[in-house]
Formats: structure tokens, C-alpha cells, sequence
């Protein structure tokens, strides 16, 4: 069910539990369709990789319920945005996936060893359309990058032309620069980039080795 936002309403960036999450999965799923333009029922088909993913290394979660205008929140205030990710790690999907992305793009087997040696995935990032426009994107992805140990943050969007779309603009603004571009995952049609930038987010963008060079990337 969509949430009944009320313009007065404030939503609030609050830090999730795996509980949480577990608990209010089916609601987190319903902003991720609703934002993601997917027809209902895709919901079912991804809520057992988000519950497996759950139990990752590393994983971390964040979400934004609407709070009162007294600016009361709890956990059983409406959920209005979810984002999360957590450790990668060489066995798993999407590692490969970009690994493989990476050497097609013309990185060097040193240098995309090199990147993908110490990141974290930000794996979902999604906002109700009901609830854009409060800055709740960046308020969230600065709240999941600020406590991350790894050297660098990455993550997959699909291509816009022009770049022109909230996510795109966001991703830009907060310093993600290209990994890959025009990369197809293995059983989705639609081109994506990859993105990345180093932690912490105090890091210039640059910092990050670009494609095509012969020299392993530096420590980020």
C-alpha cells in the first residue's frame, strides 16, 4: 500500500535493524517497485535476496518514515525509503558481474583486482515518489558511506540518457565518477553504469584510478 503523505510530515532518516527490516520487508519492497517503476508482483520474486542478503558482512541499513509535525518518529511510523548494502566479497553475483564489466571496459586485471579488493555495495537506494524532493537520497547515502571502513563505495544504476534523473544527479553530485558504462547484467536487457567513489566521503572523486591504466589502483 502506498504511504498517505501529508505535506506537514516530516520524514526522518532513521538507522534500520536486520529485524527491522525483516519485519517491515514487505512494505521496504513496495517503495522499491513503486520507485523503480516495476509492475506489481516483482516484489515477491526479489524478497528472498533482500532477506538472504540480510545476513552479508558488513550489511547495513537505513531507511525514512514520516514523523509528526512535532517531529515524532517511531518504528511503526510509516516507511517512505529504504537503502542499503554491505561488504563485497569475490563470490558473490554482482562482484563477478563487475569484474568482468571492469576488464571489458579496458581496466587491467591488476587495477580492477585492485578496486574491487575493498568496497561496499550500495546495494538498494529508493525513495516513494510520493516522498522525493525532501533530500532523503543524500541524507541516506551520506548515512550509510560516513561509518564504512572500505576504500571505496560502488554501486550500479541504469543509463538515462543525458543523466537525467534524480538518481543520476544525486550519484554526480556526491562525487561517483564512471567505472563501467553500457554494461548489461546477466538476465537484465537494460544497459547500466557502474559507479564508484573512495571513502570516506571527504575524498576527492579523482583520487580514483579511471579505466585503461597500466598501473594497479592506488590505496583509497
Amino acid at each position: 500500500m502506498d504511504p498517505a503523505i501529508n505535506p506537514a510530515d516530516a520524514p526522518v532518516v532513521v538507522d534500520l535493524s536486520a529485524a527491522d527490516v525483516r519485519a517491515r520487508l514487505r512494505e521496504a519492497l513496495a517503495i522499491y517497485v513503486a520507485a523503480m517503476e516495476y509492475p506489481r508482483g516483482t516484489e515477491h520474486h526479489r524478497a528472498p535476496m533482500w532477506a538472504e542478503h540480510i545476513s552479508r558482512p558488513g550489511w547495513r541499513a537505513v531507511g525514512a518514515v514520516l514523523a509528526d509535525p512535532n517531529s515524532h518518529a517511531n518504528r511503526d511510523s510509516p516507511l517512505v525509503a529504504v537503502a542499503y548494502g554491505y561488504r563485497g566479497a569475490p563470490h558473490q553475483w554482482w562482484h563477478q558481474q563487475v569484474h568482468d564489466g571492469m576488464r571489458r571496459f579496458g581496466w587491467t586485471e591488476e587495477a580492477t583486482l585492485a578496486m574491487l579488493s575493498s568496497y561496499f555495495e550500495l546495494t538498494e537506494l529508493h525513495v516513494h515518489p510520493a516522498a522525493q524532493g525532501h533530500g532523503l537520497g543524500e541524507a541516506m547515502l551520506r548515512r550509510l558511506l560516513d561509518v564504512r571502513t572500505e576504500r571505496t563505495a560502488l554501486l550500479s544504476t541504469p543509463e538515462v540518457d543525458g543523466e537525467s534523473n534524480r538518481a543520476w544527479r544525486l550519484y554526480r553530485r556526491l562525487g561517483f565518477t564512471d567505472v563501467v558504462r553500457q554494461f548489461t547484467f546477466t538476465g537484465d536487457s537494460r544497459p547500466f553504469a557502474v559507479l564508484g567513489r573512495p571513502l570516506p566521503l571527504h575524498l576527492a572523486a579523482h583520487t580514483l584510478r579511471t579505466p585503461l591504466t597500466t598501473d594497479p589502483a592506488p590505496p583509497l
